[in-house]
């Protein structure tokens, strides 16, 4: 048990740090006759790692699993089949698994329905593991160039099919001809402008369909620009004039071109040396029978560089883009600070507050030792801040940190780690660093342990991301959005100031509890007690992977029912009912025990009514939300019939179903503004998660205000968006972000992509209100804050300037 919190500590430092990279993938095709052949995937795993099978039993890891995007050139043949695996006992999961070290190679066999070469592209997910840790499951894109069959059977089977589904056109011929579309790019460019024209040349008897179509059609033409810092893309593609007509294919009135169409794009130089900007389109061709599959084409426009004089212009015209003021850096510098003052308000770091004392209190003999290690300690913690966060908000995204927060396996992690805490301090063992670490330290003693203060403070970093990524997520956006290259650092420098400077000074003076009497049991009283607080925060962590994963395991019920008993036990022990193994024989109850005692009681009387549905407000954002419970049938999870269920009267949609205080709200964006059309009010965004702290303490301190209730009712269209909800987008809808390069897979990533790219955050909550006409607010953002009678006025504000706006 001594080093069970050392090895959590390295799988999450292994995980945020450096993310190893133990798998390379590779592909070929093997033909065995003229139109049959395998698709061949191969890993190779390095040593000491493993990668798991595809059949893999329920609650155990992420299988391997492969996915290949349908085509007329192919057909599939049987499921993928993979070698031998090893089989045996797996101490991650605590089960038999099968997986593979070293190789593994899976095959599928297909049939080949095309004369002409043609690409099979697909992706796989996999998940690996070694005898200390696992990595999150990942995907990987993968492709196979097939050669085309000499002849195809006429009775070979296709992969797409000829039934149509309604308001779906997918039928696709035995033997079509090539694509009816070609195309073609050109450059437009004067002093003052440029265009990237796109031009399609359409066969007789065709159609290429618009941008602009309805929703429900999955397949409009779209372009993709990659990035670059050469130029910069201004205002939306246009497109020519198309025509507008019902077709019977699809079953919809839909804009699509005849014989031509042309798009161009608008594009700001930057350079002023000659550069190439490369893209992709993707587009959808029918005649009045039949469609061909949605195609993808490269596209590339050969631009020619400007004046340093007009790109100068440019830059600063892009820069001043959106109609807002680019910061200071010294205003970055104070809103970082101010946020490393929030966080330490945080539920995830004041419980490690007493691990601190208790660090120092042991480890210092002098004041001077306890200041010197103190600085040290705070310098750490604002070297990791800055370090770790600038690698995983850089490399993983501006809303990484964000997501850390409602991972449900990095919160069960810290459920376990807290948990580890709180049975070191009732006494089971003593939390110690590796033998090879506290040598080192015995070495270096006369520099002042410098190792064990800097894993004291990476354990306070580790296990504070829970809560600290929502701020320095939006930090760090707004601070790089505003192209301060400084901005970020200094930011993050600011923000881990301000966390270190409290936790600094209160550990330099660590004396009062050296001057404590050694002997009696009461200084292991503080410990034990110290440790029901531990056991009570690890359920929070418990309770945020519950949501996340929707497993109603622990309802509001079930964790209010487990903090009373919690409370109870606590006030046992401080009665005396009971010892720890490191306690003395209690005597008699001294009055500051009992007075503890008789408010640890207090509280847990206050929190009993909780169970059968009471506010209990004092711990609001620790419990989950109301509607998260079995009073609700937990209709929203598991298929029952809530009010989430319920049809609203002025459209066909429904009612969402996350919606707290059983508002009628949404959780979707366009279902919720085509209401609010209908009905002629304001839009309420409310982007929140499950694993949301504050959003949980908004809705229960201030949402739940009478004043407050009748105004979300009456006067807008709320619309909650979880940007943690983790239920899988229809594969139509799952695409890679051509804004911020990442895959959206689930209704969390959409609604996360979405908050950061119109409105640039990250974190929750996140208020805005909404006309009708566009995504520009109406007035300035909301956010956490406590205070009643400032939100109402932000929303009595906001219906205010819809009003005007009309």
């Amino acid at each position: 048990m001594k080093n069970i919190l050392t090895a959590f500590l390295l799988a999450f430092s292994a995980l945020l740090i450096a993310q190893p990279k133990p798998v390379t993938w590779s592909t070929s095709v093997e033909k065995t006759g003229d139109n049959q052949a395998w698709l061949i995937i191969s890993a190779t795993i390095e040593d000491g790692w493993h990668l798991y099978s595809q059949d893999i039993p329920e609650g155990g890891p992420i299988p391997t699993s492969f996915a290949f995007t349908p085509s007329a050139d192919y057909s599939k043949k049987g499921k993928v089949v993979e070698g031998n695996p090893h089989e045996e006992y797996d101490p991650n999961f605590e089960m038999v698994l099968k997986y593979y070290g070293e190789k593994a190679v899976f095959k599928q066999k297909i049939n080949i329905n095309s004369t002409s070469d043609f690409t099979i592209v697909g992706e796989l997910e996999f998940m690996v593991c070694n005898d200390e840790m696992c990595l999150p499951p990942e995907y990987v894109d993968i492709a196979f160039k097939v050669k085309g069959a000499t002849s195809v059977p006429e009775d070979t089977p296709k992969e797409a099919s000829t039934t149509k589904e309604p308001n779906t056109p997918i039928a696709v011929a035995n033997a079509a001809p090539a694509n009816p579309v070609s195309w073609s790019t050109s450059v437009e460019q004067s002093a003052d402008e440029t265009w990237l024209v796109i031009k399609a040349t359409i066969e007789e008897g065709w159609h290429l369909y618009s941008q602009h179509v309805p929703e429900e059609f999955p397949n409009p033409t779209r372009f993709a620009f990659t990035p670059s810092d050469k130029y910069q893309l201004s205002g939306e593609t246009q497109e020519s004039e198309s025509i507008e007509e019902y077709e019977e294919l699809s079953e919809m009135t839909l804009s699509f071109f005849k014989n031509e169409a042309i798009f161009r794009q608008k594009i700001d130089v930057l350079s002023t040396e000659d550069f190439k900007v490369l893209g992709e389109l993707e587009f959808m061709t029918c005649d009045n029978s039949m469609c061909f599959p949605p195609e993808y084409v490269d596209i590339s426009f050969d631009v020619k560089g400007v004046s340093e004089a007009a790109s100068a212009a440019n830059a600063a015209n892009t820069s001043a883009g959106g109609g807002t003021e680019a910061k200071s850096l010294w205003r970055i510098f104070i809103l970082g600070f101010l946020g490393g003052l929030a966080a330490l308000f945080m539920p995830c770091i004041f419980p490690m507050i007493p691990l601190t004392v208790s660090f120092f209190t042991k480890q210092s003999k002098t004041k001077a030792e306890g200041i010197r290690k103190a600085t040290i300690y705070g310098a750490s913690i604002i070297v990791i801040y800055v370090l770790l966060g600038m690698m995983v908000s850089l490399v993983f995204g501006a809303d990484a940190l964000n997501k850390l927060s409602t991972n449900p396996w990095f919160n069960i992690a810290f459920f376990v780690l807290f948990v580890v805490f709180a049975l070191s301090f009732f006494g089971a063992f003593e939390i110690t660093l590796p033998s090879s670490w506290v040598n080192k330290a015995d070495e270096a003693s006369n520099k002042g342990g410098l190792a064990g203060i800097f894993f004291m403070a990476f354990t306070l970093s580790l296990v504070s991301f829970s809560c600290t990524g929502p701020i320095i997520g939006t930090l760090l956006v707004d601070a790089a959005s505003k192209g301060e290259f400084f901005g970020p650092a200094i930011g993050m420098f600011a923000f881990a100031l301000a966390l270190a400077l409290p936790f600094t000074l209160f550990a330099a003076f660590p004396g009062w509890l050296n001057s404590m009497p050694k002997s009696g049991g009461w200084l292991n009283n503080v410990k034990v007690v110290l440790g029901f607080l531990e056991l009570a925060f690890a359920f929070k962590f418990l309770s945020t992977a519950d949501m996340v994963l929707q497993a109603h395991y622990l309802e509001r019920e079930m964790f209010f029912a487990i903090w009373v008993g919690i409370d109870f036990l606590l006030v046992l022990y401080l009665l005396g009912v009971y010892l720890t193994p490191n306690d003395s024989k209690v005597e008699r109850i001294g009055v500051s025990r009992l007075a503890f005692a008789i408010v640890f009681t207090v509280f847990g009387f206050y929190l009993l009514p909780g169970i059968w549905g009471a506010p209990v407000k004092l711990v609001s954002g620790f419990p989950p939300p109301e509607h998260y419970a079995e009073s609700k049938g937990g209709s929203f999870a598991k298929g029952g019939g809530g009010h989430g269920a319920a049809i609203n009267t002025v459209t066909d949609a429904s009612f969402g179903d996350h919606c707290p205080f059983d508002l009628s709200c949404f959780n979707d964006f366009d279902e919720g503004m085509a209401y609010a059309k209908k009905v002629g009010k304001p839009v309420l965004v409310d982007f929140t998660g499950w694993g949301c702290v504050n959003c949980r303490k908004m809705e229960e301190q201030v949402w739940s205000d009478p004043r407050v209730l009748s105004r979300l009712r009456e006067n807008v269209v709320l619309i909650s968006l979880y940007v943690d909800e983790r239920t899988k987008l229809p594969e139509s809808e799952q695409r890679v972000s051509e804004k911020t390069g990442r895959k959206i897979k689930n209704v969390g990533n959409k609604w996360s992509e979405f908050q950061e790219v119109n409105f640039g955050a990250v974190a929750q909550p996140y208020y805005i209100i909404l006309g009708h006409d566009d995504m520009k607010p109406l007035h300035e953002s909301a956010a956490y804050d406590p205070d009643i009678d400032k939100f109402i006025d932000w929303l009595d504000r906001g219906k205010a300037a819809f009003e005007a706006s009309k």
